[in-house]
């Protein structure tokens, strides 16, 4: 029988988010309210959820629940039966100052929680928790915090408005910008002041100039200058440290997810 365990992954320079994973867990919760927005996923097993609009949800795997702050609710496994989930709870001031630059309204804490059973949005937000419990940095943690947010609240809310236009110059300064950042120092929020924009206005911006968020964009720049680096024969740990990352384990496993190998296998490749 598997066994049962949780995770809880919180980093005093973000601390308007924390989040929780648990495996094959049993454990069970009265009614409750948090006073975070909150997102929860179904990993594996099935489970039931009562604080939603259309009363109690058999919920499957792959679902999100989308419960705002103050809303009462519950979620159990099936009786006799163990499940995996994720939780993610954001501070709700935090999450209305963000919405309130991109133009969404408030909700309120009469508003029911709703489920999701979109796979798109699941799997983005298994790749938003497994950042934030990696080894990145805060920044690039925060900066895709806000693009999921972002995204999932326009998402809930159509019409999708058009992003926002950067002209020539105004895009051409922000990657030079961008461009000449420590990974860990770029700040999403310095960027967006510069462009006169929101921090979410910004991301969809330049995603839709460039076909990559801000943090994204500098990852690319990075692990292709990573390439050079590795292609002159300096050591991967000396190339990690060039190009700002926290450590070793964080530029490996950055660059396999851009170019689908390791540092070390694609030095290898080029002595070939």
């Amino acid at each position: 029988m598997p066994r049962s365990h949780a995770a809880l992954w919180r980093d005093p320079a973000l601390a308007h988010v924390e989040s929780r994973r648990a495996c094959h867990s049993r454990a069970c919760y009265k009614a409750h309210s948090h006073p975070t927005f909150s997102i929860g996923a179904v990993d594996a097993g099935h489970s039931h959820f009562s604080g939603a609009a259309e009363g109690q949800e058999r919920l499957t795997p792959g679902t999100l629940v989308l419960v705002p702050a103050r809303r009462v609710h519950a979620c159990n496994p099936e009786p006799g039966q163990a499940w995996s989930y994720q939780m993610l709870h954001v501070d709700a001031d935090w999450l209305a100052q963000l919405r309130l630059e991109s133009g969404l309204g408030l909700t309120g804490p009469a508003e029911p929680a709703r489920i999701c059973r979109e796979p798109q949005l699941y799997r983005q937000f298994c790749e938003l928790n497994s950042l934030l419990f990696s080894s990145a940095s805060s920044s690039e943690k925060d900066a895709a915090l806000i693009a999921f947010l972002g995204d999932l609240d326009f998402f809930a809310h159509p019409p999708l408005a058009a992003a926002p236009a950067l002209v020539a110059t105004a895009l051409s300064g922000l990657v030079a910008r961008i461009e000449g950042q420590d990974p860990a120092q770029l700040s999403l929020e310095v960027l967006a002041a510069e462009a006169g924009l929101g921090r979410y206005q910004l991301i969809r911006a330049f995603r839709a100039a460039t076909g990559f968020t801000p943090h994204a964009y500098l990852l690319n720049a990075r692990v292709n200058r990573g390439r050079q680096l590795l292609g002159e024969g300096q050591p991967l740990a000396e190339v990690a440290y060039q190009l700002g990352f926290a450590d070793q384990s964080h530029f490996q496993r950055v660059f396999k997810a851009y170019v689908g190998m390791t540092p070390g296998q694609y030095r290898n490749q080029l002595s070939l």
